[in-house]
């Protein structure tokens, strides 16, 4: 009798560590969608899930190359202001301010009583903004200088979609794998 009730125990863990992955990969993909990095909550849905299963998949490599994507969908956003500035002519110093804005925009986004959204909010607009203010005072127009913040907001628009689809990818890479594993 005991026996068996730890069995059901052990069984009904399982099942909710199972789920728990599920619902790290679902999470991961709706901060991707907002503009916060949910990749990485994809790399350790993996890392549990490796850390839980036979063997066969996946494996740490899996871990390992999900990070490392991950690490680049990184290195993207943080550049992809800076290229958007850059791109429609915009100063060395507005790509800095467009990466520096998107960053405090984000960090001061939890003020916005929005949910997460607030953050993606603040992120686009801190980045607009100070790209925006370098560049009026570099060009002394304020249309020249909106076209060039521009490009930052649609680099960090463009970011988010990356990180999304990267974010997708990697979920179904693990829940295929997982899948033709069993």
């Amino acid at each position: 009798m005991i026996n068996a009730i730890l069995s059901a125990l052990a069984s009904a863990g399982l099942g909710a560590a199972w789920i728990g992955i599920a619902l790290l990969c679902l999470l991961g993909l709706l901060l991707s969608a907002v503009g916060i990095s949910g990749t990485w909550l994809v790399v350790g849905a993996t890392a549990l899930a490796v850390w839980m299963g036979d063997g066969s998949f996946p494996t740490w490599g899996v871990v390992a190359a999900m990070a490392v994507l991950s690490a680049l969908v990184e290195l993207a956003e943080w550049t992809a202001a800076h290229w958007g500035v850059r791109r429609r002519g915009g100063s060395r110093l507005a790509g800095f301010a467009a990466m520096a804005g998107g960053l405090l925009g984000a960090l001061l986004g939890f003020l916005i009583p929005i949910p997460l959204v607030g953050n993606f909010i603040g992120m686009i607009a801190g980045s607009f903004g100070l790209a925006f203010l370098v560049e009026r005072r570099r060009l002394r127009h304020d249309g020249d200088a909106a076209r060039i913040a521009t490009g930052a907001v649609l680099a960090a628009v463009a970011v988010v979609f990356l990180k999304s689809m990267a974010t997708l990818g990697m979920a179904l890479w693990l829940w295929l794998g997982l899948a033709w594993a069993q």
